[in-house]
């Protein structure tokens, strides 16, 4: 069924695509609400047949259940809607809102089953143990598992975190249920009945982890994070393709949802290049990026001079001086400017992100080794972080 399902959607759309994305989304959504409906029926049918008032409001459990996969479907439709003049950058950040909700319905579902599961505990009550209820469990396990491998599979194929917050969410379902069918056998046996709230409490835990995990995935997209080592390196590649550039600095990528990805970067050029062959160097790299990476990218040019002995001299010291006292330092736009008494040094000092780093002690450092080197030598020095 699973295979069946991919290959059906594959052959259709390009999953890789925005609208193949929806039509995934969609697909996930849809199977989620048809499979908890089958067992909120099978759940009534056979609770009401039995009088097992548990099966009977265990079967509205899985009706509320497709509340996420409806958010689902709902993430997935909106994320695919076009631009327009309120939303310039699309609607693509949707997709990891809806992934939000679903992490809140998982930490929700963990907390409440914590509280209850605390109060068996305090006041353990007397659990029923029948064969029909031990298979009705058997089956919903057995259908969530499938869920939670059908979703886990179309997160693979589209990198969707939705489907991985679905996925997790069936998970926490099977873990939940086979909680449940192992406290019913033990106080069966036992007469053991606090064990249902002790069992609870461990599940109550991995729940709420999960969520938590889901959560922290999803924050790092909708707050900004870095791009990947391959998407720089790519990008980079692409931009440094062009003999006329000779180096890159300043990239920053904005993630606006999968797809929808709007970048910049400063390209370093020869000071001498006729200025409109170089625009048009630009624009043509610019181009290729949009075509090959599906990202639209604005490159600023920094003309730089290397043909002055000079300037390649200190801008040779510059690096030694700064490897000596970080290796993890780097720097850019160079210049070198000439006064009566002194050589200005002006660059772009790029430092890693770390709480403990003192700007002015850095600055200073720095400043004391030039002027160890040569008392003529003055800097200015403007510190940065890297966005990647």
């Amino acid at each position: 069924m699973t295979k069946f399902l991919i290959n059906m959607i594959k052959s259709k759309y390009d999953v890789s695509s925005s609208l193949g994305r929806e039509k995934v989304g969609t697909m996930s959504g849809w199977c989620g609400i048809i499979c908890n409906a089958f067992l909120c029926i099978v759940k009534f049918i056979i609770g009401t047949v039995s009088g097992s008032v548990s099966i009977t409001a265990d079967a509205f459990n899985n009706l509320s259940d497709a509340g996420s996969n409806v958010v689902t479907i709902a993430g997935a439709k909106l994320a695919n809607k076009p631009v327009d003049k309120e939303h310039p950058f699309g609607h693509g950040r949707l997709e990891y809102i809806s992934a939000l909700i679903v992490s809140f319905i998982i930490l929700l579902m963990g907390v409440e089953l914590g509280k209850s599961s605390v109060v068996k505990i305090f006041k353990p009550e007397e659990v029923s143990f029948s064969i029909v209820s031990f298979f009705v469990l058997l089956l919903a396990i057995c259908v969530k598992l499938w869920m939670a491998y059908f979703n886990n599979k179309l997160y693979k194929l589209t990198n969707n975190i939705n489907l991985k917050a679905v996925c997790q969410d069936s998970l926490n379902d099977c873990i939940a249920t086979s909680a449940t069918i192992i406290s019913l056998v033990i106080s069966h046996f036992t007469g053991f009945y606090r064990i249902d709230g002790i069992v609870g409490i461990f599940v109550a835990v991995a729940i709420i982890m999960s969520g938590v995990g889901i959560l922290k995935d999803v924050m790092g997209p909708l707050l900004g994070q870095p791009p990947s080592a391959e998407l720089v390196k790519s990008i980079e590649d692409l931009i440094l393709s062009e003999s006329e550039i000779v180096g890159v600095h300043d990239l920053i990528v904005h993630d606006y949802g999968p797809g929808r990805i709007i970048a910049s970067a400063h390209a370093e050029v020869p000071s001498n290049e006729d200025i409109v062959h170089i625009h048009d160097v630009i624009d043509n790299v610019e181009k290729k990026i949009q075509k090959e990476l599906n990202i639209v990218i604005c490159i600023h040019l920094d003309p730089i001079d290397i043909d002055n002995e000079e300037v390649n001299k200190y801008k040779s010291i510059a690096q030694k001086i700064i490897k000596s006292y970080n290796s993890e330092y780097s720097f850019h736009d160079f210049r070198l400017v000439n006064g009566e008494t002194h050589k200005n040094l002006i660059f772009d000092l790029v430092i890693p992100f770390d709480k403990n780093n003192d700007t002015t002690k850095i600055l200073n450092d720095i400043m004391a080794l030039f002027k160890e080197y040569d008392e003529k030598i003055n800097v200015v020095i403007t510190i940065e972080h890297s966005f990647i």
